[in-house]
């Protein structure tokens, strides 16, 4: 046992000799559970609503009224028309739409019955079926309460043997009507992979040129930090466009999905991912002693909060603040708004341009960012 106890006592003389691993021991662990506790536990509440309110009337506002008093839905526009409802639900603006016709509070002052129409966001299927029961469910008590009044204003027995509800909401689910899984996880997944594959290639780069006491020879040559940091990258771009090609292969000929948009646009912005991927990668194996300590940045700091917060599997609308902002700091986020917005609504460069910008801003960030630091150690 002595022996054992002398073995013990040196690995834990390394451990607290060497911070960074003490720090990714002790403090990683719990700032993933704050994080993406926080993260998980958001409740889907005020999910963005359009509201195209043609009538414009007191019992149109109060029926609008219905839908944001529980906390449920807010509305984030206020809008015209069906086209630009549907154009905010092109954008990801908003999760849903409500369109109320010009002769809807004539109608119900008529005692008449009139009809809505709901637009639902339906490329993430789980969220689609939540906001859209919300919807049905409040659209119901709201008639049901219309429909109480109508009655305490003056029943009468003809009245009551032909009760009908006074609103009637017509729903309809775009993009995914179906609700198949598949159409909103598939581009989810391809992203995952592309990401995964690119920053563990490059996390290790560095560190291991270090490990294997070749880092000395490379410091000597006269080449720049920049210039040496792209000539780390460039091969695994190369290798990040295949797999970007043949995953896109495969998602169509293998799981069926149909990609609505522009193939090569896709391809040109999955490359710019990929890029901002690799210089995230190179940047955590500059900042890292070891394979091991890369390995941990890699997984503890990245892969595991771009699985939680960038929308991958669980609704970024409910949020904390502080995890919806770190989200934001992944090229995955941006990523995963374009790839689906192109495999699953078909919608072009010009709807999906915040995206676009975000996505290039991290990637020449995080590249810039891999320069400076590997530039501190030269």
């Amino acid at each position: 046992m002595e022996r054992v106890r002398t073995i013990v006592r040196k690995e834990f003389y390394h451990i607290i000799r060497d911070y960074r691993t003490l720090a990714i021991i002790v403090v990683l662990p719990v700032f993933l559970l704050i994080l993406l506790g926080y993260g998980v536990s958001g409740e889907s509440s005020d999910v963005g609503l359009a509201v195209a309110d043609l009538s414009k009337s007191d019992a149109s506002r109060q029926y609008v009224e219905y839908f944001t008093s529980s906390k449920e839905f807010k509305v984030k526009y206020d809008v015209l028309s069906e086209n630009e409802i549907l154009n905010l639900l092109d954008h990801d603006y908003v999760s849903a739409g409500l369109i109320i016709p010009e002769d809807f509070g004539r109608n119900l002052a008529a005692g008449k019955g009139t009809s809505v129409q709901f637009y639902v966001n339906g490329s993430d299927p789980s969220i689609a079926q939540t906001t859209n029961l919300k919807l049905e469910t409040i659209a119901q008590v709201a008639s049901q309460t219309l429909l109480t009044k109508q009655l305490s204003r003056g029943a009468n027995a003809a009245m009551l043997s032909q009760i009908e509800m006074p609103v009637t909401a017509n729903m309809k689910v775009l993009y995914n009507p179906d609700n198949k899984t598949k159409i909103y996880m598939i581009p989810g997944l391809t992203a995952m992979v592309l990401q995964v594959q690119a920053l563990l290639l490059t996390a290790l780069a560095i560190v291991r040129e270090r490990e294997q006491g070749t880092m000395e020879q490379l410091v000597v040559t006269p080449i720049r930090s920049w210039e040496l940091v792209l000539g780390k990258i460039l091969p695994y771009l190369v290798v990040g466009i295949f797999n970007t090609i043949a995953t896109l292969l495969v998602a169509v000929f293998m799981f069926g999905i149909v990609i609505e948009g522009s193939f090569w646009l896709l391809v040109l912005l999955s490359t710019i991912f990929v890029l901002g991927s690799l210089g995230m990668g190179v940047l955590i194996s500059n900042i890292s002693r070891t394979q091991m300590q890369a390995m941990y940045i890699a997984v503890g700091v990245v892969i595991i909060p771009a699985i939680i917060l960038s929308g991958l599997m669980f609704a970024r609308e409910g949020m904390p603040w502080i995890t919806y902002y770190f989200g934001e700091l992944l090229p995955i986020t941006p990523f995963l708004v374009i790839i689906r917005g192109i495999m699953v609504k078909g919608t072009g460069a010009s709807f999906l341009w915040p995206s676009i910008q975000a996505l290039v801003i991290l990637s020449v960030v995080y590249f810039a960012a891999s320069v400076a630091t590997f530039k501190k150690r030269m």
